[in-house]
């Protein structure tokens, strides 16, 4: 068990050294001439990694809310199954399910379940299947901001709506200063930056926003940012950088992205106290989730307007999407055996120090179920 714990340790620190990467290239190693049976890492030492007869290349697209947690587990999974390279782009959720279904990739991800036409579509491509969700990564979306002098932000859902609206356009508005009594809020331009790209991270920041101040924030929402005025950036590394490069700058994207001159808000849900954007409080908010995908789907309808003590509730979900049969018989190995691994325990614990919230345990046993049933 000591050794155990030992090689967990030095797994998880490995993945902290990459999860600040914010570009990913073909990142399987140039070895393409063991076809893996390997269970070792070359970086890490023992690792529970099982390659079976996975080779060749996987190429993915989609969600840029979890590229840190893919670049994390394709460097330990890389190392490990040395015949397999994972090319994962990171072009927004919209992209990512496009790609899914025109069959350009082996698997997508999204921050939004698929939608029912997307289900259809999918079926050309998933010989007598269709994509299925897999809820693989959590976390908190956090609203960032980089305001020089102020570093303990409380915003509530009316006053966060009013700034994303333009209703909100100076630092020391009084809705604000009401919410942070003793900050000293500058006489400064609110620069508000959202997705640029069709994104799931955008669709779930809009669906808690109107599900908590509607009236602030009279939008269908979805995946396209529908709202007037503000700025745009290409994917969360995108609108994280405009961010830390802009004094008065607030945005919203992954925690992951936080830090080096960017914080996040805390909000005031209505409990005792405002809740800070952490993993393990985005966590409690994604334990309320229900499963509400059928068959082997497992799309989850997340409760935004929670009030629960300590939850966060501005959150998303990533889903890895596949097809639950049909899959290409060159990549169907390859897929498995990293989608297991990224669904374990030693996967999910690379989450938690990456600053993602891994699945809850009984949502992620279902996942490891419908992965070992993919054809």
């Amino acid at each position: 068990m000591k050794l155990q714990r030992m090689n967990r340790r030095a797994l998880t620190l490995g993945a902290l050294a990459v999860s600040g990467a914010l570009a990913l290239t073909a990142c399987g190693s140039d070895d393409t001439g063991n076809s893996g049976n390997s269970s070792a890492s070359a970086t890490t030492g023992a690792s529970s990694i099982k390659c079976d007869d996975a080779k060749g290349q996987l190429l993915a697209d989609g969600s840029s809310a979890q590229k840190n947690a893919i670049d994390a587990w394709v460097k330990q999974f890389t190392a490990a199954c040395k015949g397999v390279q994972i090319n994962y782009k990171g072009g927004g959720s919209g992209a990512g399910v496009t790609a899914f279904t025109q069959g350009q990739v082996a698997f997508a991800g999204s921050d939004s379940a698929l939608k029912p036409e997307e289900v259809t579509a999918s079926k050309s491509v998933c010989s007598g299947g269709q994509g299925v969700d897999l809820p693989m990564v959590g976390g908190p979306i956090a609203v960032g901001y980089n305001v020089a002098g102020v570093d303990n932000l409380v915003l509530d859902a009316s006053t966060v709506a009013k700034i994303f609206n333009n209703q909100i356009t100076n630092w020391n508005d009084e809705a604000i200063k009401k919410l942070n009594p003793d900050a000293k809020l500058p006489d400064l331009k609110i620069q508000a930056f959202h997705r640029s790209d069709e994104s799931g991270t955008t669709d779930n920041f809009t669906k808690y926003l109107i599900a908590t101040a509607k009236k602030d924030f009279p939008y269908e929402g979805g995946k396209a940012w529908q709202a007037k005025g503000g700025q745009s950036a290409s994917g969360s590394s995108g609108v994280a950088q405009q961010v830390k490069e802009t004094n008065g700058a607030i945005g919203y994207f992954e925690l992951s992205y936080v830090g080096d001159g960017v914080n996040a808000a805390s909000i005031d849900t209505g409990a005792s106290a405002p809740v800070e954007a952490t993993v393990d409080n985005a966590t409690k908010a994604i334990a309320d989730a229900k499963v509400v995908g059928t068959g082997q789907d497992l799309a989850l309808e997340l409760n935004y307007a929670t009030k629960a003590e300590g939850a966060y509730p501005m959150v998303l979900v990533t889903y890895e999407i596949v097809c639950d049969k049909g899959n290409k018989a060159d990549t169907l190995p390859a897929t498995k055996a990293f989608l297991r691994y990224i669904a374990s325990e030693e996967g999910q614990q690379i989450l938690a120090d990456a600053k993602y919230a891994p699945i809850p345990a009984d949502i992620i046993a279902k996942v490891r179920t419908t992965i070992e049933g993919l054809s």
